[in-house]
């Protein structure tokens, strides 16, 4: 007999019994690690967002994460304790590069971030990737803020990614409001009603986004925000 239990983020306990006479039953532990996705994406999306924000010029560790905070919003604060584990990763993959420079305001030099070669070359096969991923809520937001460096054609198969989904999301909630709106009290059938506006919005900008790169227009200045 085999007896399971998840534990998130890590992987999988497997407890297997050894024996199936009355005496105590004897169990076996093995840990199985699983590999967690969403904590695969997470990495993923500051990986890109610190070689986008590297492209465009070198910075330290305070001032690349005050842009990441910019860049993933008030729901996605970034700690140092987050930043500079993926700065590792990145450094070993040398995909980044470390060098000191003299600070006026301190005898201890100050750490400055810049990419390599390897660097750039990673950030160019990320931005051109036009699966899944690229229009996923994680992934999305920090690819359109390096839209400027990707051709049409990738810019429009991600945006109408983006659109496909939504709209996928959109069909399924809207298909079972009615279904559901009987047994939510006011509050709640107003939240739903709400996420279903913010989709909607979300999509009609992407039209909008869509329409513009086929008619080679300015796109709108900014993505419709959440309030």
């Amino acid at each position: 007999m085999v007896r399971s239990e998840s534990v998130r983020g890590v992987g999988l306990f497997a407890a297997i019994l050894l024996s199936n006479t009355p005496e105590p039953p004897v169990f076996h532990y093995v840990l199985i690690y699983r590999y967690d996705r969403s904590v695969a994406r997470r990495g993923e999306t500051l990986e890109l967002a610190v070689l986008g924000l590297l492209h465009e010029a070198p910075m330290h560790g305070y001032e690349l994460r005050k842009r990441l905070n910019l860049m993933l919003g008030w729901s996605r604060i970034l700690s140092y304790g987050t930043l500079y584990p993926g700065l590792k990763r990145m450094l070993r993959s040398s995909w980044i590069e470390e060098r000191a420079v003299s600070n006026n305001t301190s005898r201890r030099p100050r750490i400055v971030y810049q990419l390599t070669e390897r660097g750039e070359n990673e950030f160019a096969r990320l931005m051109s990737e036009v699966g899944p991923n690229a229009w996923e809520d994680d992934n999305f937001d920090i690819r359109f803020a390096f839209f400027g460096r990707t051709d049409m054609e990738i810019r429009l198969r991600v945006l109408e990614g983006r659109r496909t989904r939504l709209q996928e999301r959109l069909d399924r909630v809207q298909s079972q409001l009615a279904l559901t709106q009987k047994e939510m009290d006011q509050y709640a059938s107003e939240l739903q009603r709400h996420g279903v506006e913010s989709v909607e919005r979300e999509v009609r900008w992407l039209s909008d986004l869509i329409n513009a790169e086929r008619n080679q227009q300015v796109p709108p200045a900014e993505k419709p925000q959440e309030t």
